[in-house]
């Protein structure tokens, strides 16, 4: 059974950093690519990154290329996401991703 648990979210000023983490179990977790999605309150769901199943490849949306940087760690399984310059319409519920599986969220506010 594919397990996704993300952590990291918090309450952060503009400006601010937080870096995401997403813990993954149940499958063969370096032979996938992985996304990062997010939901804003009151929206749908928006693709944020993705990397490819070695790391070497990723991509962003328009909205945080150049302040988020998408990686993993296949050796201990886990997907991250790091997050600079963050601006308050980055808050929304980060969810990490496998072919649409997605775990239970971490939230993130960015608010003064």
């Amino acid at each position: 059974e594919v397990q996704l648990v993300e952590s990291g979210g918090g309450l952060v000023q503009p400006g601010g950093s937080l870096r995401l983490s997403c813990a993954a179990s149940g499958f063969t977790f370096s032979k996938y690519g992985m996304s990062w999605v997010r939901q804003a309150p009151g929206k749908g769901l928006d693709w944020v990154s993705s990397i490819d199943s070695g790391g070497g490849s990723t991509n962003y949306a328009d909205s945080v290329k150049g302040r988020f940087t998408i990686s993993r760690d296949n050796a201990k399984n886990t997907l991250y996401l790091q997050m600079n310059s963050l601006k308050p319409e980055d808050t929304a519920v980060y969810f990490c991703s496998r072919g649409g599986v997605v775990g239970q969220g971490t939230q993130v506010t960015v608010s003064s």
